[in-house]
């Protein structure tokens, strides 16, 4: 994650687009002395990153290991849900490159909105934001491939765990149910969140 935001800085005109988003409603010194904070304080930005993520994925395995506990006859520890969100997570690390490469190989004329907006392989790329309301971009945004194969892999992981020679059905099967129940209802809240908040400051 690290290694793709200092990439995304060095390939991707970031500064450029900034500079051009600044100067509508600032003077140069105002943008040259924004662009300083900036500087000064990106290290914050990059130990926030797997500060952040290390509290993702202490969530879902939390959540996950509240269903676990009611659909599961087997013993599936703490541990062993984080390791699987962990590899699970790995899945997403295509978003970032896939970003790079479509805005340095194929979009190449693009403004700070285009890089902000877009999520690859998302139901936003289809619909586009340009007169969406603003409160619609985030659910669209998570309504994509990376996260069905992210509840793909989550229900292979947490199947293994969980299904025992008691149980029926398939072990992805049982995987699926306590990710839908779990992830699946944590994401759905936090979307409606979001877009509340979307609604009301905007």
């Amino acid at each position: 994650m690290l290694l793709l935001s200092y990439v995304s800085v060095i390939v991707l005109p970031i500064n450029d687009l900034l500079y051009q988003s600044y100067s509508e409603k600032l003077t140069t010194v105002q943008i040259e002395k924004v662009f300083e904070f900036q500087e000064k304080w990106r290290w914050v930005s990059y130990a926030l990153v797997p500060l952040l993520l290390l509290l993702k994925i202490s969530l879902i395995a939390s959540i996950l290991y509240i269903a676990a506990f009611f659909y599961s006859k087997a013993k599936i520890t703490f541990k062993q849900l984080f390791n699987a969100v962990v590899k699970a997570e790995f899945i997403f690390l295509g978003v970032g490159v896939l970003k790079i490469v479509w805005f340095y190989f194929f979009q190449t004329n693009y403004t700070l909105e285009d890089l902000q907006y877009f999520y690859p392989l998302s139901a936003l790329n289809i619909v586009g934001y340009q007169g969406l309301d603003s409160w619609f971009v985030y659910p669209l945004q998570v309504l994509n491939l990376f996260e069905l194969a992210y509840w793909l892999l989550l229900s292979y992981f947490i199947g293994k765990l969980a299904f025992t020679e008691k149980d029926k059905g398939k072990p992805m099967d049982l995987g699926f149910k306590i990710v839908a129940t779990s992830y699946g209802s944590a994401l759905l809240l936090w979307v409606v969140v979001v877009m509340f908040f979307t609604l009301s400051y905007s």
